[in-house]
């Protein structure tokens, strides 16, 4: 019988082949963007091997707005880590809902959608996170509607406004 925590038969450099620590100051702005956004990689297949995710950041500059897109069969998470963040999403971005610093973004994919700074005058940053190890961005053409309806999170613990 072996042992499943026997390591001794093949073990990886772990020196070479474990953690790794990305530096703010070291993140890759080779990466697809979108209008009105600024991406950088921190974690990819190309920058540390990655096989199931992607991540970096995102800054959107006050009283911005990116282009619509989507991210094609990526589901993506965004953590706002400073400023306080809209959402538009649907077919013509006809629903929006807001989040602040602490708050994570689910966003499913195919989901056409926007991110916009809801800030005059402070910058949006967040961390986004997506379920492969490339990122995904497909840019669509969307005539949006001019008022979009508010989507609030509803459920036995958080009330309607």
């Amino acid at each position: 019988m072996t042992d499943p925590h026997d390591h001794h038969h093949e073990t990886p450099d772990w020196r070479l082949n474990g953690v790794r620590v990305i530096r703010g100051s070291d993140l890759d702005p080779n990466t697809a963007q979108t209008p009105g956004m600024d991406r950088r990689a921190a974690i990819n297949a190309a920058r540390v091997g990655a096989q199931k995710i992607w991540a970096g950041t995102v800054t959107i500059h006050p009283d911005a707005k990116t282009g619509a897109h989507h991210h094609g069969p990526l589901e993506s998470v965004i953590y706002v880590v400073r400023g306080k963040a809209r959402m538009r999403w649907g077919e013509k971005l006809e629903y929006v809902a807001e989040a602040e610093a602490g708050d994570f973004i689910f966003v499913p994919p195919y989901v056409p959608h926007q991110e916009i700074n809801a800030s005059t005058d402070e910058p949006l940053e967040c961390v986004l996170v997506r379920s492969d190890n490339e990122a995904v961005v497909v840019n669509l053409d969307i005539e949006p509607v001019e008022k979009p309806e508010a989507v609030y999170w509803v459920d036995p613990i958080h009330k309607h406004p």
